[in-house]
């Protein structure tokens, strides 16, 4: 399914009664509506069916610039039945949501130029003034299909001294775009993990099931843990389930097959591990693979095309690596081209069939660590490297997901005065930038964050 296709599915499944089929194509309509809005079969809508995508809590738009000129193209396409319409639409459109900028192609369409409308511009036009200046609660608030999920981490001390780790889950329900480039998470509580408290742990999802897997609390000698636990979220019930066979942290976990591999990290900070062990869902057993090459741990992991890619952290010297290879769990190590720049707890995510590596701390001259804030990205058809927009704050021990094609950065810390970095931020490849999209609830250092569908109750 794609832009040109989607409408012509979406009348298949209703007309023959396909409910799961009509749902999703309208879900995709939803979800990618300038795409789909830029199509000739766009023009081609009922007034039924547009005004019910237009009233969506799914419908994603970067700004509301793109609704209005969607509204305008269909009224356009057939003006002599549509000109009547116009007022009803353009209810649709959060015009005081807009920036001066945004405003000013509003005022230069063409539509305005028909007498019977005229009027309605000049309403709209003080309606956007006087929001502009008195409105701080009007946004648009768009629903993904899946939440992002904030897992553990800990928060830092005024005085620096203490470190609290958490067992706090919580959710973002809805982004929410507000005047001009102001954009916002709507986050909620989901809950507790079991005990303890963690941080610098791992996450993975194995059929809509979250998994929290190792890290540390703090307590006792070292504070390491090789505990694991399965969060059902349509139950709200969590279980516990075989320890891994090693306690370890700041690792990282991949899901390949349908079985979890929990690669690398330390017992405690002198000693790194270069083992690997899978979990088998359907045993509940834990089995090592083919270790790495060299210890590692503070690395970052992801797969492409059922490939585990997994490149910088800290060796057994605590030096910062510049490397990136491919893992097999039966072949071992391939290593490929090295990224421009050391780092270690950064994040790394697959899209559109490339590798994001972003945040973490790097080394100075004299191989102290500092900030990380220049971002790569990395293609494997080419095994080739070239630099991103950099990040405008530090990100160290941050969280990161992919959701809806474009990369989430959440919290972490400043390696140069340890301040916490509470901020959200988002690339969005389209353009090449990133946005700030407000704050993080709770703890924010050494946080971990996936992806979960959640039931509807929980999300209304």
């Amino acid at each position: 399914m794609d832009a040109h296709s989607c409408l012509d599915v979406a009348s298949f499944a209703e007309a023959y009664g396909i409910t799961a089929l009509l749902e999703e194509a309208n879900d995709f309509v939803l979800r990618h509506f300038q795409n789909v809005a830029a199509t000739p079969k766009f023009q081609d809508l009922s007034v039924k069916k547009l005004r019910k995508y237009l009233k969506s809590n799914s419908l994603f738009v970067p700004s509301e610039l793109v609704v209005f000129k969607a509204v305008v193209v269909w009224i356009e396409a057939c003006p002599s039945e549509r000109l009547k319409l116009t007022k009803e639409l353009m209810k649709n459109v959060h015009f005081p949501l807009m920036t001066f900028k945004e405003f000013g192609e509003v005022k230069t369409a063409k539509l305005w130029t028909e007498c019977n409308i005229k009027r309605l511009y000049q309403t709209m036009l003080e309606d956007f003034r006087s929001y502009h200046v008195a409105s701080e609660t009007l946004c648009r608030v768009y629903l993904p299909k899946d939440s992002l999920v904030l897992v553990g981490g800990d928060q830092i001390s005024a005085d620096f001294i203490r470190r609290t780790p958490s067992r706090e889950l919580w959710f973002g329900n809805s982004l929410r775009n507000y005047t001009g480039v102001v954009k916002t998470v709507e986050w909620r509580l989901l809950g507790e993990m079991p005990n303890p408290p963690r941080l610098s742990h791992e996450l993975a999802v194995v059929a809509g099931k979250l998994y929290v897997l190792g890290g540390q609390n703090y307590k006792g000698m070292l504070g390491v843990l090789n505990s694991v636990y399965r969060y059902d979220p349509l139950q709200n019930r969590w279980e516990r389930l075989a320890n891994l066979q090693e306690k370890r942290c700041n690792f990282s976990v991949v899901v390949l097959d349908e079985m979890i591999y929990a690669i690398g990290g330390y017992i405690d900070p002198e000693t790194n591990l270069d083992s690997v062990e899978r979990y088998c869902p359907n045993t509940d057993s834990w089995s090592f693979a083919k270790p790495l090459d060299m210890t590692l741990s503070c690395h970052a992991a992801t797969l492409l095309d059922g490939e585990v890619f997994i490149s910088g952290g800290f060796d057994c010297r605590y030096h910062c690596l510049l490397s990136m290879f491919l893992y097999h769990p039966e072949r071992g190590t391939t290593y490929l081209a090295e990224m421009s720049q050391p780092r270690a707890h950064h994040c790394m995510e697959t899209l559109n069939n490339h590798l994001y590596v972003v945040g973490g701390v790097t080394v100075d001259e004299n191989m102290m660590s500092i900030d990380q804030l220049a971002c790569e990205v990395y293609d494997p058809v080419s095994d080739s490297w070239s630099t991103l927009t950099p990040l405008a704050v530090s990100h160290v021990g941050a969280a990161s997901v992919v959701l809806e094609g474009k990369i989430y950065v959440l919290g972490g810390y400043c390696q140069e005065d340890y301040r916490e970095t509470r901020l959200v931020h988002r690339y969005d490849p389209t353009i090449q930038l990133w946005e700030n999209i407000g704050e993080i609830p709770g703890p924010n250092t050494d946080i971990r964050a996936c992806l979960l569908h959640l039931p509807k109750h929980l999300r209304q």
